[in-house]
Order: structure tokens, then C-alpha cells, then sequence
């Protein structure tokens, strides 16, 4: 049984918030092959605070006392306002509120007295070898954790990152490295056993009403958070993204971490870029021998295991086996 940390920044239920970390959520509690021990929230595809209240309304639904902690509010040196601006405020200027409609909305929830950087750094280093460490939002948490807890990085068993955008025409970066380079960096050098499950694979994945339509079938509480929260979301996707659903980033490092046939992958040499322009929060990687390496100190960058590409079939199988089994 894998012993796991979600560090994640969820928008179930909010208008306009992406929802795979809720489905990454469901599908490690749903599967009994995961002790989920500590989930920590971190300002990325939703502000903190918001994070917080749909991870604990979550667990209060499902009468689940699983710690959850609130971390770090903005990035290390990132500006704050212009990825705010571009993740709160874009379905309220495309007019898509209303997608929503009907939605629940998770409940107000106290604040924790314990910090998730702390309670990151404790866990895994109280435990060495013994906790995974799953990083569906920026890194900021987990760069703070390794600053206080040096011992961090060979303490941990694993840490299985969504993140990073190598070669996709639409993208530069993506916004879990691009709201923190900083933090991105200093974790993807970090020594840390690394598996990195970036765009370019999340983008091969698809979640369609149809299939949702086969979760809507299982009448348990699991099953129905994932549908309520997932039907806006789809729509919103196929509107903005000219998608016939929605791309499940989140969940497959969680299906990875279960089931390894679930995606292919490869190991890099890779980093994140932090000059200033248009290129900083970019990632990059490559494999050594370069065949052109003038000016390159070698090796750059961190060795991490890099995803490639995924069984989507698969991977909804796993979901939707997941939750039919579950007792949640």
C-alpha cells in the first residue's frame, strides 16, 4: 500500500476552476491500495483558501477525518495578480457563470491551526522512504517544505509532479510551473526521486459526458461529487477549448502511481526556465549525449522519469472500477 501526501489546488464546485484534482482526490481514496494520510493546498488553479474548502467539504461529505492542512498563498517571487486575474476572472468575462448554475457550492470550513508546509516536511521526514508525495498544483509547498526540511528531498519515496509543457503549439508554460518558476526549479533539482507527468501527455487524456454518463450510474457519494462537479466543467471545456470533453491532467498521476501500464515514459535531464520574458516558467528536457553542447555545463537540469504518453481507455476504467468499488 502506497502511504501518500496530496499537495493539490482543487476547484470542484467553483465557476470556472479546473475539477481533475478533485478526481485525483476521488480516485486515491476511492482505491485500497492508497493510504491517503495528509492532504495540503496551495494558491494555483484556485486561491488557497478556496482550495482548502473544497478538499475539507469533500471529507466532511464523505465522513472522512483525513488531515487537511492550507499552504502557501502566492509564489515564491511570481507576481500573484496577473495569474489571478487570468484563473478567476476568465468565465465571468467569456459569460459561462451560469454553467454553474445549480452547482453546490463547498461549504465555509475553519481555518487550520497547522501549517502545510510544516506538516509536508514532518511527515515525510519522520518517515523516510515511506510517503509518496503527489504535486497536482504549483511546487510552492514543496520548495518550502525542502528549505526547512533539508533532509526532504532523500526522505521522500517519490514525488509524482503534474506539471511543465515541453513541445504543444498552444503553450509556453503551464500554470502549475508558470505561477511558481522558482519553486518548479528548485524541486526538479532537488535530487528527489521525480516522476513528472507533464501536458503533453495530460492532453492525450479525455473525459467526455459519456463517460461521465457511466460514473452518473454508480450511486455512491464518490461517484456523485465527480459528476456534479464534472458536468459544468465538461461544457466549459468544449467551449474554450475546442474539446469534445475535458483533459484529466490530475488524476493520471494518481492512475500512474496504481497501475503503470496506464502511460509510457522516459527519463530526462529537465528544468524550467526563470529569466525574465516570455519564455520564463517554460520547461525543458533532454538526454544526454547532446549533439550540440557548446555553452552547456553538463549535466543541467535534474534527472526526473518523464510521462509520454497514456491509455486513456484505460485510464477511465481504472476511474471508473475506482469508484464502484469504493466504499466512499
Amino acid at each position: 500500500m502506497k502511504r501518500l501526501i496530496i499537495d493539490c489546488d482543487p476547484g470542484n464546485g467553483i465557476a470556472g476552476a479546473n475539477v481533475d484534482d478533485g478526481l485525483a482526490l476521488a480516485l486515491a481514496i476511492a482505491s485500497p491500495d492508497i493510504a491517503l494520510e495528509m492532504i495540503t493546498t496551495v494558491a494555483g488553479n484556485t486561491p488557497v483558501d478556496v482550495g482548502y474548502r473544497v478538499a475539507q467539504d469533500l471529507l466532511n461529505r464523505l465522513g472522512l477525518t483525513i488531515p487537511v492542512y492550507k499552504g502557501e498563498s502566492q509564489a515564491l517571487q511570481e507576481p500573484p495578480e496577473p495569474w489571478r486575474q487570468a484563473l478567476d476572472q476568465r468565465v465571468h468575462q467569456l459569460n459561462l457563470t451560469h454553467l454553474w448554475q445549480g452547482v453546490r457550492q463547498p461549504l465555509a470550513q475553519d481555518t487550520p491551526t497547522h501549517d502545510a508546509v510544516d506538516a509536508i516536511g514532518q511527515l515525510i521526514c519522520d518517515h523516510p522512504g515511506e510517503i509518496t508525495l503527489v504535486a497536482i498544483g504549483p511546487l510552492t509547498n514543496v520548495a518550502r517544505a525542502m528549505q526547512r526540511y533539508p533532509q526532504l528531498a532523500e526522505s521522500v519515496a517519490e514525488i509524482a509532479i503534474m506539471g511543465g509543457v515541453f513541445a504543444l503549439d498552444d503553450y509556453l508554460k503551464d500554470t502549475n510551473f508558470g505561477l511558481d518558476p522558482e519553486a518548479a526549479h528548485q524541486v526538479l533539482t532537488s535530487g528527489a526521486n521525480i516522476t513528472l507527468v507533464p501536458m503533453d501527455v495530460t492532453t492525450q487524456t479525455l473525459m467526455t459526458h459519456q463517460d461521465l454518463d457511466r460514473i452518473a450510474k454508480i450511486d455512491k457519494p464518490l461517484a456523485r461529487f465527480v459528476t456534479e462537479t464534472f458536468r459544468p466543467w465538461i461544457d466549459y471545456s468544449m467551449k474554450t477549448r475546442n474539446l469534445s470533453g475535458c483533459w484529466i491532467h490530475d488524476a493520471l498521476v494518481v492512475a500512474w502511481l496504481l497501475n503503470q501500464r496506464v502511460a509510457s515514459a522516459t527519463d530526462y535531464l529537465a528544468d524550467v526556465e526563470l529569466r525574465p520574458g516570455p519564455t520564463r516558467g517554460k520547461s525543458w528536457r533532454y538526454r544526454q549525449p547532446l549533439r550540440v553542447d557548446v555553452g552547456i555545463q553538463q549535466p543541467a537540469g535534474g534527472m526526473v522519469h518523464v510521462l509520454q504518453t497514456v491509455d486513456n481507455t484505460l485510464l477511465l476504467s481504472m476511474l471508473e472500477q475506482a469508484l464502484a468499488a469504493s466504499e466512499y
